[in-house]
């Protein structure tokens, strides 16, 4: 075949994009040939600074494999879109996708994910804010270590904390520590559209919003009157977490809000002392799950007391160290989630500038 355009985009056919599921040829955005020359330019919908070195590497491998070329260039960029919401919703001020992060139950590590999936998310590129819908338990605070009320510059909006990277908002920042939320079902999803909508959020690519547990007040309000694009679901293995989670993906799925996929959080305990592996909450509960439901497992956690005390301490995983063997792992899942986001449709009416007709 003559070496042109169409057969170097044909040559990356059977290269998949492990984050995608499709074919990397999807990703092409030119080719130039100039005699056994190439340059070829693609562009990932997602952030992927961690792997994007490795993967160029693999697209040129493949590339200079074909006799026909000598050498090939590859330009691999990441470009981050505004994916479609549910019809009738229209984009956040500031905030191009929101992702939220649902168990269905307590106690199975969801906050602390999030964060580490928020923090994951910057660490390959993103500018990432996170949003704590628990009210009656907010977490975010302590384990982003920020406390102190925020800033109201003009007394109508709320300038986010920041911290590790991210910017952030909670009920915790308004409150003591301390102190209990008191409230009824109407007073909280009233506090959480104050706080999501009257924070003045800046240029997010992706805003993780930690759910409470449960499918009542909170997530229907979420899914129904927030402009969601997506969510996922964490679990552990054991049975009776699974039982919950079920129920939050399948609330997701009435509400016709996308699910990215699971993550099983706690999934295998190894003994510091001797290396014995065991599955303390069950195994393989995660990807069952995923099976029956036709969504991805997108990745496993193992339960690690450095994670428990790296949250507890302000320090995260990831923001302690974005190269360790336990933050490769949020770092792959974070690449997955925002992976299977980018398939989605873009949401064109994101960044418009509303245009006034005034006569002269």
């Amino acid at each position: 075949m003559p070496l042109d355009a169409d057969f170097v985009r044909s040559l990356l056919s059977d290269l998949i994009d492990d984050n995608t599921g499709q074919a990397l040829a999807d990703s092409v955005q030119s080719v130039g040939v100039d005699g056994a020359r190439v340059l070829v330019e693609l562009e990932l919908g997602y952030p992927a600074a961690g792997e994007i070195d490795a993967l160029a590497g693999r697209i040129k491998a493949r590339l200079e494999s074909e006799a026909s070329i000598d050498v090939a260039t590859v330009d691999l960029r990441s470009r981050l879109l505004a994916h479609r919401v549910r019809e009738g919703l229209s984009p956040l001020p500031g905030v191009k996708n929101i992702i939220a992060v649902a168990s269905g139950k307590g106690g199975v590590g969801k906050s602390t994910t999030s964060v580490n999936l928020a923090l994951a998310l910057a660490a390959e590129g993103a500018r990432v804010g996170v949003l704590d819908a628990d009210i009656y338990g907010p977490s975010i605070p302590r384990m982003l270590g920020l406390s102190g009320k925020p800033e109201s510059p003009d007394g109508k909006t709320i300038v986010p904390k920041r911290g590790h990277g991210l910017q952030a908002m909670s009920i915790g920042f308004l409150i003591e520590e301390d102190t209990p939320m008191i409230w009824r079902g109407p007073m909280v999803t009233q506090a959480l559209q104050q706080l999501l909508n009257e924070t003045a959020w800046e240029a997010l690519d992706y805003l993780i919003i930690d759910l409470p547990p449960g499918t009542g007040d909170i997530q229907l309000t979420l899914c129904q009157k927030v402009p969601v694009s997506a969510a996922l679901i964490v679990t552990t293995p054991q049975d009776i977490a699974l039982l919950d989670a079920r129920k939050a993906l399948q609330m997701f799925r009435k509400v016709e809000v996308p699910v990215l996929g699971i993550v099983e959080n706690m999934a295998i305990h190894v003994c510091s002392k001797c290396g014995h592996a065991e599955h303390i909450f069950g195994e393989g509960g995660g990807e069952r799950m995923a099976a029956q439901y036709g969504v991805p497992l997108l990745g496993a956690l193992p339960l690690d007391i450095r994670i428990r005390e790296q949250a507890d301490g302000g320090v995260p995983t990831v923001a302690l160290d974005a190269a360790s063997e336990l933050s490769l792992r949020y770092r792959a899942i974070a690449r997955r989630a925002a992976g299977r986001l980018s398939l989605q449709a873009r949401n064109k009416t994101f960044g418009f500038p509303k245009i006034v007709m005034q006569d002269t």
